[in-house]
């Protein structure tokens, strides 16, 4: 589901880098917003951790603060997937399910439909590095940071340059963000998956 398009609210800006703690009790600072039934979040903080749990669901986690890339441009974030989705096109709306994703979202301001966004996730069929259209909207690429079943189960650490990935996905440079989120959904498809997401942080190098 395209959830950087409903990103449409002016941001506040932050401490750059900082974002509200994932696994505090009902993630205070994220939003919720739900496309076809619930994925259910639940915060793991002995291992700093939040699980998500998507059984045939659609809903995501959005924090909205200005970041300035000019001065954070890396993004950083760990995850961890049980496992991928079985016989899904992810080029296809009826295949647009990630057991894990990651979005950066800029803002078109009064002008929506410029609103863009780059969508990390873990692929269940496309190759570790490919980048694609959203099957649901020309104004969000998606990125295959993990491809298959290649480290499944394991704790990843990432680490993600949004400037020079923005360049590659959009063609122009880009010198703020403003929101990030997290989905696990498998409403397309009809299946489940199990994921685990660290938490995000930007920094300078």
């Amino acid at each position: 589901m395209a959830l950087a398009v409903l990103l449409l609210c002016c941001g506040v800006t932050a401490l750059a880098g900082s974002l509200p703690s994932l696994t505090a009790p009902g993630h205070p600072g994220w939003k919720e917003k739900v496309f076809a039934g619930r994925t259910v979040y639940t915060p793991v903080p002995e291992e700093g951790l939040l699980m998500a749990d998507s059984r045939g669901t659609a809903s995501g986690l959005f924090h909205e603060e200005t970041i300035d890339l000019r001065r954070t441009p890396w993004l950083n974030w760990s995850w961890k997937v049980a496992n991928v989705l079985e016989g899904v096109n992810e080029r296809e709306k009826s295949g647009d399910d990630y057991p894990a994703r990651i979005y950066v979202v800029a803002k078109g301001g009064i002008a929506f439909w410029k609103t863009r966004a780059l969508s990390y996730v873990w692929s269940s069929k496309e190759p570790q590095g490919a980048m694609w259209p959203s099957a649901f909207t020309a104004n969000a690429r998606m990125i295959a940071v993990r491809g298959g079943t290649v480290r499944l189960g394991e704790l990843v650490t990432e680490k993600r340059n949004i400037r020079e990935d923005w360049k590659q996905a959009f063609g122009d440079d880009i010198g703020e963000i403003d929101a990030v989120a997290i989905m696990s959904d498998t409403d397309n498809s009809g299946q489940s998956a199990r994921a685990w997401y660290g938490q995000p942080w930007f920094s300078a190098e």
